[in-house]
């Protein structure tokens, strides 16, 4: 059982262009409810200590109002503006963490749009950080995988079992993601950045610390277009929620 103390960054900052709404995705309804309460709650009814909110500045007043104060989450901390990429509000959320000397020893990094996180799913990786420093949660994938080449044509077939969806959360020791996203920051300013779609990569391109695979869920999907709103409302009838 995890032992340390842990902070949670939600983001809820992106804009979600291939929903085709107006509404970012993450404040659509599902079941009645903003889908970034989903997220929200499983965090807030978990051994998680404290929640920083990463959000578009113009979308503090409404996550505070409607969804903070509505539903009393009350391990919600603070609420900050995120940046341009995902990456740069993964480490405004890190920032703030600092700024509050925030006694967390791990943080979990969630994206707000997938709402289907659980408590099993978070002490899996709470477990398995304590052990191993970095993991994420992921599952191995049910297709056969091709790697394509610039002409669109089959290159390579990577062996099934060794290809894994990845999810969030993703999980890590405090000081260890700070400081990488540190040295990712600074490598953009120098205008040597090297893209990074994911925390795991991060760690990955900056230290020497292997991430660890840990079983998340099927159902853990990435709410990003129309039909995955769709699938989403079966699984809440499915759940209950």
């Amino acid at each position: 059982m995890a032992k340390g103390k842990y902070a949670a960054i939600v983001l809820s900052a992106g804009r979600g262009k291939r929903m085709n709404s107006t509404v970012p995705k993450q404040y659509l309804l599902l079941n009645g409810k903003p889908v970034l309460y989903y997220s929200l709650l499983a965090f807030e009814n978990s051994m998680v200590d404290e929640i920083i909110l990463v959000t578009g500045e113009e979308d503090i007043t409404y996550c505070q109002k409607e969804i903070i104060e509505r539903y009393d989450i009350r391990k919600v901390k603070s609420i900050v503006a995120g940046g341009k990429e995902r990456y740069h509000s993964v480490f405004c959320g890190l920032q703030e963490l600092e700024r509050r000397k925030s006694g967390a020893e791990y943080v979990m990094i969630h994206d707000g749009a997938r709402p289907f996180v659980d408590n099993a799913m978070i002490e899996r990786c709470a477990e398995s950080v304590e052990i191993y420093k970095a993991c994420v949660a992921g599952m191995p994938v049910k297709d056969t995988i091709k790697i394509a080449d610039e002409d669109l044509f089959a290159a390579q077939t990577p062996k099934r079992s060794d290809v894994w969806m990845v999810q969030t959360p993703q999980v890590f020791e405090r000081d260890l993601i700070y400081q990488a996203y540190r040295k990712i920051m600074a490598r953009e300013q120098s205008g040597n950045l090297i893209p990074v779609t994911d925390d795991a990569m991060v760690v990955e391109t900056v230290t020497t610390c292997k991430v660890k695979m840990v079983m998340g869920s099927y159902e853990n999907i990435k709410i990003t277009t129309p039909e995955d709103l769709e699938i989403a409302q079966v699984f809440c009838e499915r759940k209950r929620l």
